[in-house]
């Protein structure tokens, strides 16, 4: 990401220590206030309360091995470019989490879809 004044790889490995350490408030101090959320099962989140809904079960109910580290990369999709994460989501499988960034280092927005394999082959 050219011109960065922020790491988004940081930022995305600190949204996985929030999430591994099951600290919504941390994880949701990540997003831009209006940063919508995008899961390809469940649809469209926007907005801190409605992130505090789909967050909040997910942390209480993950496995123990939930939000395992598989793949983070660069990502040019969409617009604005940002990173790709293929991750073990709160239930053990296979998830590639797509993140977008405000100028000052905020998850602008996020998208995320199962994958074929943990390595998001």
């Amino acid at each position: 990401m050219p011109n960065c004044t922020f790491d988004p790889v940081a930022v995305v490995v600190d949204w996985l220590d929030a999430c591994r350490a099951r600290h919504l408030d941390d994880l949701l101090d990540l997003y831009d206030a209006k940063a919508p959320f995008r899961c390809a099962c469940e649809g469209l989140y926007q907005g801190r309360d409605e992130l505090t809904r789909y967050w909040s079960t997910r942390l209480e109910r993950a496995v123990p091995h939930a939000f395992s580290l598989a793949d983070l990369a660069p990502d040019d999709y969409g617009v604005n470019p940002g990173i790709v994460l293929d991750y073990v989501a709160y239930d053990g499988t296979p998830v590639r989490m797509r993140f977008q960034f405000t100028k000052t280092g905020k998850i602008a927005a996020s998208f995320c879809s199962r994958s074929r394999s943990v390595a998001g082959g």
